[in-house]
């Protein structure tokens, strides 16, 4: 019986090391957005300062999780004034809420080379579980400078309201000037601790 332990432990071990961290690479990596705009087009943004952590295995996903914070000061539509808006009161409030944060609370496999990952998102002061689904995860590429490097991509849809970003104004025909749903895209490329 002892030698039944000793094994298991040893063989949980062996799983635990094959766990890789990375660190999210902020120049190679973007948190996009798109949210509906007078009900005819999409607006698109981005959130230029992404920082974390991943640790991934996709043997045992229950050793993988995810630690990220957008800086949501960094956040560029093109357009200077929509984005001074967008950091004031009325929206992200970035004097009060510099950050939005990701952590992960479970991994699971959704198809070949597929992933759902739910976590709680805090933003705007307000946490709540999303799901992002992750795709298009890499093999390991050594980079230009030797180092291992693994890249990803991850989708969700978010409710803006339900995080209280509420400001918006009706329009004459009626609906909003600013819609309630926002797919976001996060393309990440991580570097190996």
């Amino acid at each position: 019986m002892k030698t039944f332990a000793l094994f298991t432990l040893a063989a949980a071990a062996v799983v635990s090391a094959s766990a890789a961290t990375y660190t999210i690479d902020t120049s190679h990596s973007s948190a996009g957005f798109k949210v509906r705009h007078l009900m005819i087009s999409n607006v698109k943004g981005e959130f230029t300062k992404t920082t974390g952590t991943v640790t991934f295995d996709p043997k045992n996903l229950a050793a993988s999780s995810v630690d990220a914070t957008i800086d949501v000061s960094t956040i560029s539509t093109r357009e200077e004034r929509r984005d001074a808006h967008l950091k004031s009161p009325d929206f992200f409030d970035v004097a009060k809420f510099p950050t939005m944060t990701f952590k992960s609370t479970k991994f699971e496999a959704a198809g070949a080379g597929k992933y759902k990952v739910t976590g709680n998102l805090t933003l705007h002061g307000v946490t709540k579980p999303v799901v992002l689904e992750l795709s298009n995860v890499t093999p390991e590429t050594k980079g230009m400078q030797g180092e291992t490097r693994i890249g990803g991509q991850a989708t969700t849809k978010i409710n803006r309201k339900d995080f209280g970003l509420t400001w918006s104004k009706t329009m004459d025909g009626g609906g909003a000037v600013v819609g309630d749903e926002v797919d976001i895209t996060l393309d990440l490329e991580l570097v190996k601790k």
